[in-house]
């Protein structure tokens, strides 16, 4: 009998991909106490939008709802957070002043280990971020992200991809306590995966723990999972009712049973999950009474066979269509999804995870509008997508359309990265330190200088406004999809994004939409032009 890890991810991915992060610490604890009573030993407890929305739309400090989940579930069992290389969990390129505050505050919050991805699988983006991880006696989690590419595209995201990206991890002498294969939108096809983990075990040996990540939006989660077990993997994420599932994991069960005759049994703590079936029903039943008064919405329940095509990770999927139903652009959905096939096909293919789905998704969105009124589909190039072509997140797995990079420096008015910066491989090493400026503007606002404020500050500036000084000055934002409409309060209106150069041209008519970003949106204006 050779044993599968597991960790629970109901808390944290859960989360995200059903309630696009938004949710109460009082309303789920008991939940997690209940699982640690079935004997859940690892659990996914923050990082990723659960730190900023918090924040956003909770409320809530995210280092005071990780003190208490490490409170509920005692010193021994291991926690686990989500960080996205040098953005560790803000949504543009921290300094590295930042990006180590971040690894220091995580450790001195309770967590244990810390999954590290880069979205365009640029290894130059998890040198820095993963040592600085390792360095704050933290495991450190370091990923390779994974998609299945539109039709009809070649050039990476094959085995072939994913082993060369671990060799070059390796030959960066990042430091890792454990390999992880992340497939955030659940698209990757079984045997991909099964040729994909059965390499990185020959490469890596039989000591390394390599772990695999999916969600099961297309319905071929659990099948990529037993392919990643048969190929050599190590553990997966699974969650449980209510929280698994569709847009989330895959159910701890529905695993179970598959492995059912093989050689493979699901590990808990020193024992299996077969001899405590009734326990986890117990606590599964108590997330689902801990959940009751949610709203679930039907898409995050469901199959939804077209993100093959089009890669929409589970955990943004939600993200988005809640922001759609909020500004009643819902019924452009299967339109948009449809559009952002071009958009991976012609930008590289970075992996579709936070934030480059996110920058697919607001390009495919303003491409649909545009096309519903007749204009050329990329009349209007996003920011977040045309920097991302430019270069000024990384280096792409490939290299973007040149039609489209030449459209992106002209709207943006921005040169290429590498054209700008030559010889730089990582945006951190070229940003202006953030805790001098971060003491800087709590001193402003008479707020108290903790490292903790440090990070909220820094970690929380946008364009629209600093979210983090709103937050520490009681400004908090509550929309948690709640059943009780006391206990969810819509957004107001973000600050508009900057609008269309029009110089030289007559506006017809200008219709604006909100598209979003883990709990922070933008208003876009999309002009007919002639």
């Amino acid at each position: 009998m050779k044993k599968i890890l597991f960790q629970d991810t109901s808390f944290r991915d859960g989360f995200q991909s059903i309630f696009g992060a938004r949710a109460f610490t009082k309303d789920f604890m008991p939940a997690v106490e209940a699982a640690c009573a079935a004997g859940i030993q690892h659990f996914e407890a923050g990082g990723g939008a659960r730190f900023q929305a918090l924040y956003q739309n909770v409320g809530e400090d995210a280092f005071d709802m990780m003190d208490e989940f490490r409170r509920v579930v005692g010193p021994k069992v291991r926690l686990q957070t989500l960080a996205r290389g040098i953005n560790v969990v803000a949504l543009e390129a921290q300094p590295k002043d930042m990006i180590k505050l971040h690894a220091d505050m995580f450790k001195k919050h309770g967590m244990t280990r810390i999954r590290n991805f880069d979205a365009l699988n640029d290894v130059n983006n998890l040198i820095f971020s993963g040592q600085c991880i390792h360095d704050a006696g933290l495991e450190h989690e370091v990923v390779i992200t994974m998609m299945e590419l539109p039709l009809g595209c070649t050039g990476a995201h094959d085995p072939e991809f994913y082993i060369k990206t671990l060799k070059d991890i390796l030959n960066a002498g990042i430091p890792y306590s454990s390999i992880c294969f992340k497939d955030a939108s659940g698209t990757c096809n079984p045997r991909k995966v099964y040729e994909t983990i059965k390499l990185a075990r020959k490469l890596l040996g039989d000591s390394v723990e390599i772990r695999m990540h999916t969600h099961d939006t297309c319905g071929t989660g659990v099948a990529q999972y037993v392919a990643a077990i048969e190929g050599g993997c190590s553990g997966v994420d699974l969650a449980r009712k209510p929280l698994s599932g569709g847009t989330g994991q895959p159910d701890l069960f529905s695993l179970y049973h598959a492995l059912k005759g093989t050689d493979y049994k699901l590990a808990l703590g020193d024992g299996i999950v077969d001899d405590q079936i009734s326990k986890i029903m117990e606590a599964n039943n108590v997330s689902v009474e801990c959940l009751k008064d949610y709203e679930f919405p039907p898409e995050a329940l469901q199959i939804s066979t077209d993100v093959i095509f089009s890669p929409m990770p589970g955990g943004a999927l939600t993200a988005n269509t809640l922001m759609m139903r909020e500004t009643k652009t819902f019924h452009l959905y299967d339109q948009v999804i449809a559009n952002m096939s071009e958009c991976v096909s012609r930008g590289g293919f970075a992996s579709s995870v936070t934030p480059v789905s996110q920058f697919y998704f607001q390009q495919a969105f303003v491409n649909t509008v545009n096309k519903s009124k007749g204009l050329d589909t990329w009349t209007k190039m996003t920011e977040g997508y045309g920097k991302m072509i430019l270069g000024y997140y990384g280096k792409t797995p490939t290299e973007p359309d040149p039609e489209l990079v030449k459209i992106a420096a002209e709207q943006l008015k921005m040169e290429p990265f590498a054209k700008v910066h030559p010889g730089v491989l990582c945006a951190a090493d070229i940003i202006e330190p953030g805790i001098p400026k971060a003491k800087k503007l709590l001193e402003e606002n008479n707020l108290p200088i903790t490292d903790e404020n440090i990070f909220i500050v820094g970690a929380l500036n946008t364009k629209g406004g600093n979210k983090g000084i709103d937050f520490l000055k009681g400004n908090r934002k509550i929309g948690v999809p709640k059943k009780d409409p006391n206990a969810a309060v819509a957004p107001k209106a973000a600050p508009a994004a900057p609008a269309v150069n029009t110089a030289g041209m007559t506006v017809k008519g200008t219709n604006t939409y909100r598209i979003g970003l883990n709990g922070q949106s933008w208003d876009v204006q999309v002009s007919s032009l002639k």
